[in-house]
């Protein structure tokens, strides 16, 4: 979060720390907030000792399916919407989005990092959901501090003072401990893994850094850059930066122009462009060529435009057509009429024809009219 500092008399800063302990006053008093569920069996307590004891204690006594959550301030970006199992029939007054039903058909939540834009409140919290069964637990669940739960009967138990590195260090062992090589989605460690990223602490930016290390599996170094880019700001850059460097893996470097584009650091883009003129891997060339256009732009078109003259591989310089295609019509268009009249690779030249078919611009067909009646 930014705090203002306003040397304008002492009346003023007075009242800048007034207003920051209000703010913090608010902050605590959600953090020891009992959500609002809708379970006949409802336990609240307050954390004695280690939060991964006591876990491990409630998940051995756990024969019956049951639920345990907890709440952790957020990154300040992170909205978690009630949606996937919702009742909207029960959508009530004050912006509550409804009761978010936890025994049901979905497993997700979903949600939304924001455009970049720090917005000046106080600091929000999410709720980190944990459910048991035969003595194991199987699933974690991140959810909007607004959403009231329906634990469709079973136990729930509500933990208050629990400390974010806590919590990390908790969810890092679900993320170590699950099989992210499977074909199927590993939804257990997939939602501890969103669940360290969303933290407003440093110890998840640790964490995550970690799982990028050559020795994890790739599916998990995979969707860590994702996080890294989407959620952890200054932090995650500077590792995607470092991964950019030293990442050989053909299964994971690709992914990393994504993680680049979803990244809301201003340099994030120029990491883009370098990627998709110098890149070794032709494929990872076209992935960085593929994102910039959805980032769009004149740094984007620019780079795009020269990969389209300049780079060696026809396949890349057929992926850089697409990218035109997927820029803004004014921007990609007349650059796509361009490269059909002009460029010396066949190939290239169908592929920019191709694309103007798809585009449905009155440019494009004028263009046609005009090659066809010549």
């Amino acid at each position: 979060m930014m705090r203002g500092i306003f040397l304008l008399g002492a009346g003023i800063v007075a009242a800048g720390m007034l207003a920051g302990a209000a703010s913090r006053g608010q902050a605590q008093e959600r953090e020891s907030a009992v959500p609002r569920v809708n379970s006949v069996q409802m336990e609240t307590r307050a954390l004695n000792g280690s939060l991964g004891d006591e876990v491990k204690k409630w998940e051995e006594q756990a024969a019956q399916a049951q639920w345990l959550g907890y709440s952790i301030p957020a990154v300040a970006e992170s909205r978690v919407g009630c949606c996937g199992d919702y009742d909207n029939g029960r959508n009530g007054a004050g912006g509550h989005c409804g009761n978010y039903r936890l025994e049901g058909r979905g497993d997700g939540s979903s949600i939304n990092t924001g455009d970049g834009t720090v917005k000046l409140e106080a600091p929000r919290n999410l709720r980190i959901l944990l459910r048991a069964e035969n003595r194991q637990i199987g699933k974690v669940r991140v959810v909007d501090e607004d959403c009231a739960l329906d634990s469709g009967g079973l136990r729930f138990v509500w933990l208050t003072g629990v400390k974010p590195p806590e919590s990390v260090a908790l969810l890092e062992g679900f993320v170590l401990s699950s099989d992210f090589e499977q074909r199927k989605t590993d939804r257990f460690g997939n939602g501890a893994l969103t669940a360290i990223a969303l933290h407003a602490d440093s110890s998840a930016d640790r964490a995550l850094e970690s799982f990028t290390s050559p020795d994890r599996p790739a599916a998990l170094r995979r969707q860590t850059t994702f996080w890294l880019g989407a959620a952890r700001g200054g932090a995650g850059f500077a590792v995607l930066k470092k991964l950019e460097k030293s990442e050989t893996s053909q299964e994971v470097r690709p992914q990393l122009p994504f993680a680049f584009s979803v990244s809301h650091e201003p340099e994030a883009v120029t990491e883009m462009i370098r990627m998709a003129k110098n890149d070794e891997s032709a494929h990872t060339r076209g992935q960085a060529l593929f994102w910039l256009a959805q980032k769009a732009g004149q740094k984007a078109a620019g780079a795009i435009t020269d990969a389209i003259e300049n780079d060696p591989d026809t396949s890349v310089k057929k992926q850089a057509v697409f990218a035109l295609s997927q820029l803004p019509k004014d921007e990609g268009v007349p650059k796509l009429i361009e490269v059909a009249q002009n460029n010396h690779n066949l190939a290239v030249r169908k592929q920019a024809m191709f694309w103007l078919g798809q585009s449905n611009d009155p440019r494009a067909l004028q263009f046609f009219e005009k090659v066809l009646t010549q």
